[in-house]
């Protein structure tokens, strides 16, 4: 091919094909949430309720686990699974027997279940 002819992909009208976007490779905490997992895990750790955490990433779902101590299981699981969004919402607090707390599509009110804040009683 020489210089003065175009390639037959850059013609007029041709159509040019990019390759399709990696799909991610596992399901992850953005900035956000993180932050939000970790304020809330400073509170009840500076409360003396918690002591330990662990954060997973999956291939199809996010786990952030809470213990009491770091050798047993945790006392609560916050889930991220995007293939729920849709129904149950992406969000889930799992306690350590399986119980599902809270489902939601927001990570504030899911958090809210654990969150013990001091309220005035009159």
């Amino acid at each position: 091919m020489s210089e003065s002819e175009t390639p037959p992909a850059q013609r007029a009208g041709a159509v040019v094909a990019f390759p399709a976007a990696a799909a991610p490779s596992s399901v992850t905490f953005d900035r956000r949430e993180l932050n939000e997992l970790l304020n809330l895990y400073g509170r009840m750790v500076a409360a003396g309720e918690w002591r330990d955490y662990a954060i997973d990433f999956l291939r199809n779902k996010a786990q952030f686990s809470v213990f009491r101590r770091a050798a047993e299981v945790p006392l609560y699981r916050i889930v991220k699974d995007p293939s729920l969004a849709r129904r149950q919402g992406t969000y889930s607090v799992v306690t350590a027997t399986g119980l599902i707390l809270k489902r939601g599509a927001e990570l504030s009110r899911v958090l809210k279940v654990l969150d013990k804040r001091l309220s005035v009683v009159s």
